[in-house]
């Protein structure tokens, strides 16, 4: 076998994986787009490095993406699944779900944040590897703490794959997953190195890295998947293209928070240039001692004059305004995943109301249901057990309007602290939502002058 390219990415995750470093950043915060450097806050022409630098370290970002796709991603989980129609035995696993301890809900979590951020994630069906002397028995192996597992597969771990169509359906032949291991390295430290798990109908390999440059890859591991004839690994999809594609549903959110933190840059040096007035000496000789202070005095020649040159602020007042602006944008297009998408229907769709006024992020619960399906029935497979049983998540959370939807975001991002009561209530007032007439900072002292709500002061006894 012919191994010098295993760990080569796939030429067919080239268009998948351009969105994916600027999701890592958005979701990485300030540090992480700091770091990124020009890549996404360029360079202006005339600008020096010194400058440039300055004005990189100084930014700060305003996590308009981060925010709501930890929104949309909790959307479905703020009810507890339930899976229906599983025996006793699968039941059992459901609280330790991927023999780490998390539960199936809160695996299906972390799956669906990192579905909706880049688009393409994934689950292999593991099973635990069998002790000498156990044999290919169900009872055996029950009593050997034997047992299937989910492990979670993010999206740079999938390294490339080959599929046919059998039946109608995709079928995986070839699959190749990113894996690392630490292991020691002299008497105190450790290395990490990759790993390539290589995937094949029956049976799998594990390669490893050379320890020493140069050197060739090296098979480690391997064998046969005894009692599971397919590859047991399920795709997980944002928006999905195709089978074993996927794009990244907020994609135009995280360009417009780009677009946002490269204004918001330019707010800001605007702004330390207009705080620190330019003195402006006229007559003056070259070179000739100047002291400026309240307690100094400064002789000019006849003729001369001194003033300071101060910034009109006309160029602020834009730039703050084409912040605003951009937020709303950004409201806006994250609230898109969750409306209603009517559109024209045919007779027999028009009888089904529910079908015909889906929104994206509903859609994308459902994929993400038959997928978590196909996960519980593998293990079903591994265990030879019948039916895996069938996950229902909450999808009561659709809206009519854009409005309606950008209004919960704005409460959301409120209660975390992006922005502030005053500015909440004045974007309720303007989705119609509040009175015009009602005035914020009275209504924020009158709610001050109430107390607390009822129930939210608990017991300050000692």
């Amino acid at each position: 076998m012919n191994i010098s390219g295993i760990a080569t990415p796939s030429t067919q995750l080239a268009h998948l994986s351009r969105a994916w470093h600027l999701a890592d950043c958005l979701i990485g915060g300030t540090a992480a787009m700091r770091a990124a450097g020009r890549a996404y806050l360029p360079q202006w022409p005339a600008e020096d490095d010194d400058a440039y630098q300055w004005r990189k370290d100084t930014a700060t970002l305003f996590p308009a993406y981060r925010r709501t796709l930890a929104v949309m991603a909790g959307k479905p989980f703020s009810r507890q699944l339930t899976v229906n129609e599983a025996g006793a035995e699968m039941q059992a696993l459901l609280d330790d779900i991927d023999r780490e301890g998390s539960s199936l809900h809160v695996f299906a979590q972390r799956l669906m944040h990192e579905a909706l951020a880049f688009g393409i994630c994934g689950v292999l069906v593991d099973y635990t590897r069998r002790p000498d002397g156990v044999g290919n028995i169900r009872a055996q192996e029950k009593a050997a703490g034997m047992r299937p597992y989910l492990v979670f597969v993010r999206h740079h771990e999938i390294l490339g794959w080959r599929a046919e169509r059998v039946n109608g359906r995709y079928r995986l032949t070839q699959l190749r997953l990113l894996e690392t291991a630490t292991i020691p390295d002299g008497e105190y430290s450790e290395k990490t190195l990759r790993r390539v798990r290589l995937l094949e109908p029956g049976r799998w390999a594990l390669f490893e890295e050379p320890a020493q440059a140069h050197a060739q890859w090296a098979q480690i591991d391997g064998g046969d998947t005894v009692g599971m004839p397919e590859i047991p690994f399920v795709p997980f999809y944002g928006r999905k293209r195709g089978f074993m594609a996927g794009e990244p549903p907020l994609a135009d959110l995280a360009w417009l928070n780009v677009k946002h933190w490269q204004s918001q840059s330019d707010q800001d040096t605007i702004l330390h240039v207009a705080r620190v007035p330019i003195l402006v000496v006229a007559g003056a000789e070259d070179g000739a001692p100047l002291r400026v202070g309240a307690s100094t005095a400064v002789r000019l020649p006849q003729g001369g004059a001194m003033h300071f040159v101060e910034h009109s602020g006309a160029a602020i007042s834009a730039g703050a305004a084409a912040l605003d602006a951009l937020e709303q944008q950004m409201i806006q297009t994250g609230a898109e995943l969750l409306m209603k998408q009517p559109g024209s229907r045919t007779a027999t769709e028009s009888s089904n109301d529910a079908e015909a006024n889906k929104s994206e992020l509903l859609a994308i619960v459902e994929n993400f249901e038959d997928s978590l399906d196909q996960c519980l029935q593998l293990m079903a497979d591994w265990m030879q057990t019948g039916e895996g049983g069938k996950v229902s998540l909450f999808k009561e959370f659709g809206a009519g309007s854009l409005s309606e939807v950008s209004a919960q975001l704005v409460l959301s991002m409120q209660g975390a602290g992006l922005i502030s009561k005053e500015t909440a209530i004045r974007e309720q007032q303007r989705r119609g939502l509040l009175s015009p007439d009602l005035d914020p900072a009275a209504e924020l002292e009158r709610v001050a002058a109430d107390g607390p709500a009822l129930g939210s002061v608990g017991d300050k006894s000692e």
